[in-house]
């Protein structure tokens, strides 16, 4: 499929993100298919292999880098890989879909860099560096000390905002999900809702 495009929403963790795409993958007229990625983690509770990432140990992960079959990879955190496989995106092209991504700040840009004319690049930016600890805390997935990892990278991947074609601020979960529907129904070329 030629005219495939490529839907890439980037944002440091707790930001809104998946929130965001999830809602997005449910309007069917945008015929969009998540791209599930690839990591070297554990998978965290209740999540499931080949729906929410392709879980693979580290000898495997770094086997598939070798052999070329990523699009992009990122080592995140020392020994934990993160990646999209190159045969993850064809797949859905072949269905005749465009592909989403809810991926970290490395990853998008790296797409963009790859399809600069078949990408849209969406950064979602948490309100404050405050909030997005208050939101990480409030999962209650992690470590205090995996939490302050992940504030200390936010500060980082707020700086790389402006490379990306669009910032949202995630201020207001409902006003961010209809401007990031309007954004990519325009992208595409479907008519936004009024």
């Amino acid at each position: 499929m030629d005219q495939g495009k490529l839907i890439v929403f980037s944002a440091p963790s707790g930001s809104g993100k998946t929130t965001i795409v999830q809602h997005l993958l449910k309007q069917k007229e945008l015929n969009l298919e998540f791209s599930i990625s690839a990591t070297s983690r554990e998978p965290r509770g209740g999540e499931i292999n080949g729906k929410d990432y392709y879980f693979l140990s580290l000898k495997e992960f770094k086997q598939k880098i070798k052999n070329d079959e990523f699009l992009e990879w990122e080592e995140v955190y020392r020994d934990n890989f993160y990646g999209t496989l190159k045969s993850e995106v064809e797949r859905i092209w072949a269905e005749g879909k465009h592909v989403i991504f809810d991926i970290d700040v490395v990853g998008g840009l790296d797409i963009k860099n790859i399809y600069p004319e078949r990408t849209l690049a969406v950064f979602v930016k948490p309100p404050s560096i405050e909030e997005l600890k208050i939101r990480l805390k409030k999962r209650k997935t992690e470590t205090p000390d995996k939490i302050n990892m992940r504030v200390a990278k936010a500060s980082i991947e707020l700086a790389t905002a402006p490379q990306f074609d669009y910032i949202i601020e995630n201020n207001n979960l409902d006003k961010a999900l209809e401007e990031s529907y309007n954004l990519v129904a325009s992208y595409i070329g479907v008519n936004e809702k009024s």
